[in-house]
């Protein structure tokens, strides 16, 4: 059995958040959030960001922490633990720079995410019940903060 770290990136412009439909590697034809594996001797942010510029070019701010699941692939005979964070887009226009890995990217609205979605992101949902409380999330506070901190 394997474990690895994943990191997913909730970026949000406009009240829409970028979603890409996933090919060519485990979780294939499912949608997901920009993001990838945490290489050795990074932090989960510094990952966050290279990964955001590699898969669409795009520039983020306010990187803040959101959540995490915990998801075995059989397939790969893998156990992930994936940290997603939220931020707000910065600059640039989503390009699809990783052909082999996403058909296309999308701004969509979060309540109207497209299906299916990648294991990850359902078990986050599941666990935080995001969708409920969408309208309190937004990329200046996370829910594990406070106004205060």
């Amino acid at each position: 059995m394997t474990f690895k770290t994943g990191i997913g990136v909730i970026i949000v412009k406009d009240g829409k958040v970028l979603i890409g439909e996933r090919i060519g590697s485990h979780g294939a034809n499912t949608w997901s959030f920009a993001g990838g594996h945490l290489e050795d001797g990074e932090t989960p942010e510094t990952t966050a960001r290279r990964e955001v510029f590699e898969e669409t070019g795009l520039k983020i701010k306010n990187l803040l922490p959101l959540g995490f699941a915990f998801d075995h692939f059989e397939e790969k005979s893998t156990d992930y633990l994936t940290l997603f964070y939220i931020c707000e887009w910065d600059s640039g226009t989503p390009q699809l720079l990783e052909k082999d890995k996403c058909a296309e990217w999308r701004w969509v609205p979060f309540n109207d995410l497209p299906q299916p979605l990648f294991a990850p992101i359902v078990t986050l949902l599941k666990q935080h019940d995001l969708l409920k409380h969408y309208s309190q999330i937004s990329p200046l506070q996370s829910p594990h903060t406070t106004p205060e901190n």
